[in-house]
């Protein structure tokens, strides 16, 4: 019997593991082509700003642990509060990054615009996330965001050893 696979747009075959994995290359390149020197900022927990683009709120990125070969990091815009409050972070998107593999995963991610299917666990869960890194970077990049190196990034960064 003929096996017939739904494609996405950007031809990842749809509701598998291999389209996933694809995916996750994808975000991988998309990463690198917004933060080049991802691999040299430090795991201090201090964020690093994209210079602003007209018209789009500041991308910041935070780099919470890095070990030998992975890296997880913050991606998120933040919005003021219409009352005066603290800042909202959304998307607020958790990732970890493989660089020996070079693919980048959604740990997790808030986004008050997504629609809400109710699939929470599994591969439909994790398709749903990374399609939505997918066409978010592919925004930043589309907006002209890129971090540039800073004092701060000169600094070797502090590898964690792998447990």
């Amino acid at each position: 019997m003929e096996q017939h696979w739904q494609y996405l747009a950007g031809g990842y075959p749809r509701r598998t593991f291999a389209g996933l994995m694809a995916l996750y290359e994808t975000n991988y390149a998309r990463l690198l082509a917004l933060v080049p020197h991802l691999h040299i900022i430090p795991a201090s927990g201090a964020p690093q700003v994209a210079p602003q683009v007209d018209g789009s709120p500041d991308l910041h990125l935070t780099v919470l642990e890095r070990t030998r070969y992975t890296t997880i990091l913050l991606l998120t815009y933040y919005f003021r509060h219409r009352n005066g409050g603290d800042p909202v972070a959304d998307p607020d998107a958790r990732l970890r990054v493989y660089h020996d593999a070079r693919l980048v995963e959604v740990l997790s991610c808030r986004d008050g615009r997504a629609p809400r299917s109710g699939a929470r666990s599994g591969l439909m869960h994790r398709w749903q996330a990374n399609l939505f890194l997918e066409k978010w970077l592919n925004y930043c990049l589309c907006q002209g965001h890129r971090f540039r190196p800073s004092v701060h990034t000169a600094a070797p960064a502090r590898i964690l050893s792998d447990a």
